[in-house]
């Protein structure tokens, strides 16, 4: 029998690997993308608040993990699921209302991303399913098709804020879901449910007896007016994982500090949930210690100011990118509540020469060098996310070029292009003086559709 040598070399891909696939990446990657060299690149694509230098975190944040590095303690490997006084610190933290969370509740891990991978992979097998949000954060998609783990949509709908459609959301379940995806502050939408909201969303899992996986990363990043509610807080039956971090509130994505929390009133979970976290913990041997260390200062002395500042910079941005955009005919921005994002709906019927939204935000950046994510990236086509956490004059310049883009490429239906061609050949006959207004007949189709306006299909 010949060697595997003898024959030449083949060493195939996993099936994990295989079957793990990022759209958003994927998309991205395959963009044709071609800035105008004559205008500086806005990107208004990445969910990094720290781009463009503007938002920054505080000293105290800084100065406890200059302090963790000092204090030389945190330099050798951590319990897998992270130090005690590290977990009692994020459970401190996460213990508002009636909420009583204990260390042991916590496990550390690298990053949201890394929580959300963890939760996944202890409710769900190959051949169950979860429930996503449409349009939402592609990871859910990535880690669990890697896993063999269907996906099943629900959609978000913008009329209603992007509210979930709870009818849809509910018969999307069946006998082989494993858990209900839940993300609120939303990615990409901005949106910040009530607690009525929330509340029918919980009744659903309750009645189906299907656990909740709650993405919580952008707690408390809301907008005047509004109110972050955990949803762990409206349930009294239903088990959830919450995840979060330091990610985005904290403006230190790079730091990798992630969170899930146990939320199991009934103990529904301590049968093999909890067991089974540990374990999956110990893929990675913990989250990053240096970083451990420093969150009970972190957790604890982060002044309330600096996260209002930061939510005010992005509520701001969020206004002025609504009121410039909103008047635009083909465009439909919908305001967010929280988070930093906003997505801007396309009447590409009015935009002929895009096809789809890829097409759009391709040209955008070939003229105006502008580059927002196209709504395919959250399997919602027909929109573009922009990302609010720029400075403020950058906001202002992508809103006005993004104006000049419409303007230039707008083209109206061919029946009111008709009637605006004879209303000009009427002007240009009429030599006269007569008042046009009584001689001619008012199109029947609408030039500016207005306020209410829901010109392209939401599905």
């Amino acid at each position: 029998m010949k060697s595997q040598q003898q024959e030449g070399w083949n060493v195939p891909a996993s099936r994990v690997a295989r079957d793990t696939h990022n759209p958003i990446r994927s998309i991205v990657e395959n963009l044709n993308l071609n800035p105008n060299p004559d205008k500086p690149m806005i990107a208004l694509s990445i969910g990094d608040p720290t781009v463009f230098g503007n938002l920054s975190p505080p000293t105290e944040v800084i100065n406890a993990l200059c302090e963790s590095v000092e204090s030389l303690k945190y330099n050798g490997y951590a319990p897998s699921v992270g130090y005690e006084e590290a977990r009692q610190a994020v459970a401190e933290y996460s213990s508002v209302g009636n909420l009583e969370i204990t260390a042991k509740d916590v496990i550390l891990c690298s990053g949201c991303s890394c929580s959300l991978d963890l939760c996944i992979t202890v409710l769900a097998n190959p051949g169950q399913n979860i429930l996503v949000p449409r349009p939402g954060f592609s990871i859910y998609r990535t880690l669990a098709e890697g896993l063999g783990v269907q996906v099943k949509y629900y959609d978000l709908l913008p009329e209603k804020q992007w509210e979930a459609d709870l009818a849809q959301l509910e018969e999307a379940i069946d006998t082989r879901t494993a858990a209900i995806i839940v993300n609120n502050p939303s990615n990409p939408c901005g949106s910040v449910y009530s607690r009525e909201h929330l509340s029918a969303i919980v009744e659903i899992a309750e009645q189906n007896r299907v656990p909740i996986i709650a993405d919580e990363i952008y707690e408390h990043f809301v907008f005047k007016g509004h109110e972050f509610v955990p949803l762990a807080l409206l349930s009294k039956n239903v088990p959830i994982l919450s995840c979060s971090g330091l990610t985005k509130r904290f403006l230190v994505p790079g730091w990798r500090m992630g969170w899930i929390i146990i939320h199991d009133k009934n103990s529904v979970f301590e049968k093999e949930i909890r067991s089974g976290l540990q374990r999956l913990s110990q893929r990675i041997i913990g989250s990053n210690t240096i970083v451990q260390g420093a969150l009970p200062v972190i957790l604890s002395t982060t002044p309330q100011d600096f996260f209002e500042s930061t939510v005010q910079h992005v509520e701001k941005n969020a206004k002025l990118a609504f009121a410039a955009l909103k008047p635009i005919d083909g465009l439909t921005p919908v305001m967010p509540q929280g988070a930093m994002y906003m997505m801007v709906g396309l009447d590409l019927a009015k935009f002929s020469l895009f096809p789809t939204e890829i097409q759009f935000v391709e040209q955008l950046v070939t003229e105006e060098s502008v580059f927002c994510l196209p709504g395919k990236c959250f399997d919602y086509p027909g929109y573009m996310r922009l990302v609010l956490t720029v400075p403020t004059e950058i906001m202002i310049e992508a809103c006005n070029r993004i104006g000049q883009f419409c303007e230039r490429h707008l083209h109206l239906p061919l029946e009111v292009e008709a009637q605006m061609n004879s209303l000009e050949k009427h002007i240009s006959m009429d030599q006269s003086g007569n008042d046009l207004c009584n001689v001619l007949p008012v199109p029947s189709v609408p030039v500016s559709l207005g306020e209410d306006r829901r010109p392209w299909s939401l599905k």
